[in-house]
Parts: structure tokens; sequence; C-alpha cells
């Protein structure tokens, strides 16, 4: 709820001083502009500041028996609550250091008694006229940060939206599930967050760039949509001439992100993972992948991590014309892979994280439903 001043009613001004004629003083000079507390003592003043309703401007005294002007000034001045009620000091202490110290603890004036009334009640005005501008500006701003706030997740949905439908899009025409999608996505989160702080990979895996990559994972096999389905969908082995065509799938898909992102006519951070993650998911560790017969450190990071998500994946996973393996011989195709197909740390980060990667698989399990949809959807493609 805003503090913001309402004009609608009086503004409540706060007279604190030890001196029983200065508050009936001040008491009838602000009462019929303003809803007038007092408080005799500092303590008194702390304890009005901090109830249910507290004062929108403060008239404090400096000397005072127990906490002084001071005191009480620094005490609502250290507190978040309370710090953005102005304070003016009304004192009969008239040294220029009295008042430049006053003034460094918050204060916004500083009034030396005896009081002349039109000055007081001009000054209270003024501050308060600044509060009532300060409050508003503060509600804007809250508003507009929500706004933003809104605006910036609802972009965040409609990206991840579109993200998942190019990928489904690629799903359909594929052997693959939707959710093989978001088991590769989750696997891609698991190895990253592990290696994260790893000599290796710190300086690339940050929680930012997790995120990205976890939003980028999806389309590692967009390409697939310009595959001709005698070959994408063909359930055997290829053909030395077919797997040639097979393998443009990679180059299919990066081009086709720089595409978008050229007609969009600004990079996108994320999809710059997309297209290293399209592109390079094939290659190995020991230079014998595809399409570029990549080696070690020249393949991405990311691109490494999608290679292992994937093959796992895909070992695991039952398909319309095969059954899945079982965990354990993925595991050791995997582990066998260790610096030949796959970066050796990401392997030992997978053998580390191998119980996780089994949950996300059965969280995420293709149910039978999902199989014969993907069937269906098969024949229907093909005739």
């Amino acid at each position: 709820m805003s503090d913001a001043l309402d004009f609608t009613q009086k503004p409540t001004v706060l007279v604190v001083d030890d001196t029983p004629d200065n508050l009936s003083l001040m008491s009838g000079l602000l009462k019929d502009l303003y809803k007038v507390k007092v408080a005799n003592s500092g303590e008194k003043a702390i304890k009005i500041v901090h109830s249910d309703s507290p004062p929108d401007l403060i008239l404090l005294d400096i000397m005072m028996p127990g906490l002084s002007g001071y005191d009480v000034c620094k005490i609502l001045k250290d507190d978040y609550k309370t710090r953005d009620i102005p304070i003016i000091f009304l004192t009969a202490m008239t040294a220029t250091e009295d008042e430049k110290k006053g003034l460094e603890l918050g204060a916004v004036d500083f009034i030396t008694k005896p009081v002349n009334p039109p000055i007081v009640m001009a000054r209270v005005a003024t501050q308060l006229q600044v509060k009532a501008a300060a409050d508003f500006l503060k509600d804007q701003n809250a508003y507009l940060e929500t706004e933003v706030a809104k605006r910036t997740k609802e972009l965040a949905a409609i990206q991840d939206v579109t993200i998942l439908a190019m990928a489904s899009l690629a799903e359909t025409r594929d052997n693959d599930t939707g959710n093989h999608i978001r088991r590769t996505q989750y696997y891609m989160e698991l190895l990253a967050n592990y290696l994260k702080n790893h000599d290796r990979f710190r300086g690339f895996l940050s929680d930012h760039t997790i995120t990205m990559l976890f939003k980028s994972a999806p389309l590692h096999d967009i390409g697939k949509v310009g595959i001709p389905d005698r070959i994408l969908l063909k359930p055997g082995r290829f053909e030395p001439h077919e797997f040639e065509i097979m393998k443009t799938h990679c180059k299919l898909g990066r081009d086709a992100i720089q595409h978008a992102e050229d007609q969009l006519g600004l990079e996108v951070e994320f999809l710059k993972y997309a297209k290293e993650i399209a592109y390079s998911h094939q290659e190995k560790w020991d230079g014998t992948g595809y399409p570029e017969a990549l080696a070690g450190d020249f393949i991405p990071i990311s691109a490494r991590l999608m290679a292992v998500a994937d093959v796992y994946d895909a070992l695991i996973s039952r398909r319309v014309y095969k059954s899945g393996m079982p965990h354990e011989k993925a595991v050791g195709i995997i582990a066998e892979g260790k610096g030949t197909h796959f970066d050796p740390d990401i392997v030992d980060a997978f053998l580390a994280l191998q119980e996780q990667f089994q949950e996300v698989a059965k969280r995420y399990a293709d149910s039978d439903e999902d199989l014969h949809a993907k069937a269906e959807t098969l024949k229907v493609i093909t005739g």
C-alpha cells in the first residue's frame, strides 16, 4: 500500500518537544490546516511514528532528556519504513555546526527558536508538497516497474511458446516425441549446473547462460524438417548416400535459425546457442563427427552438452520401431564414448548425475498414447 499523501484529508504533523508551552504554541499554529500529534519525548515520538497512523511530517526539538532530536532523527532515517518522513528541526540551537549536523542526519530543514509563524507554516507546507511529489513519483516508478516485469514475463512466455512450436514442427516429422525435447532440456540443465564451477567451464556456464541453453535446447533438431520423409522416417540403417543427406540437417537447422534472426533484424542471444547446438551437436570429441569434423574444445560447449543429452535419450527411448535400452546399458555406452565421442569431463558429470538423468527420463517418459499418436502421425505423413 502506498504511503503517498492524501490531500483530501488533512496531513498529520507530529510536534516533538519536551516543553509544554512549545507544544501548545505549535499545536495552536498548525491545527487549522493539519492534524496535529504531540510527543514530549523522543521515546514517545518513536512510538507514534511506528504506530498504524504515522505522521506525514515531524517538527523535532533537539535538546530533550533521554533521546535527543539527533538520536530520534538517526533512528528514523536508519529504518526503511520511516526514512522518507520529512523531519524539520525546530530548536534554540543556532550554531552553524548544529544545523550542519542536523541536515547531515537527514533532516530537510532547520528552524531556530523563537519561531516566526509565517516562516514555519511556509516551510511545513513546502516540505509536505515535496513529499507528495516524491511519493507520486515513487508510486509511478513502482507501477512502471511492475508493468515492465509483466511485459518481460509475457515476452519470455511468447518466446518459449514459439521455440516449442518450432521444435514440435520438426518433431511431427521425426520418430522422436515431444517429451524427447523436454527431457534433453533438463538433461542439459543438469549437466550445465553441475559443471558451472568446473575450471574448464566456469567462464562460460553462468546462471544466465544456463537459462539461455535451456531455452535453445529444443531447437537442436529443427533442421530435420528439411530431410525427405523416405530418409527421415526410415526405421533401419541408412545407406551411405542416405546418411549424407541426413547429415545435412545440422546445416539446415543452423541456417533456418539464422534466417529467422536475419528477418528479425537483430541478434537474439539465445539463438546464438540454438545455432551452435543445431549445427554442432553431432560432432565428436575425437573429430570423427559431422558436419565440420571438429575435435576437442573446438566444438562449442553447448553442442558438447547436447551430444551427451541427445545420445542418452536416443538410447533409452522407445520408438514406434524399437524398444528403449535399459538405463544401465545406456550409461555404459556413454562411458565407453568418453574421450572419443564425448568430452571426458562432461561424461564424468553425466556419470555423477546418472540417477538424476533417470529421474528426468521417468518424469517425462513417453506413454503408450504418445507412441500411438506418433505412429498415427507418421502414417499420415508417409501416406
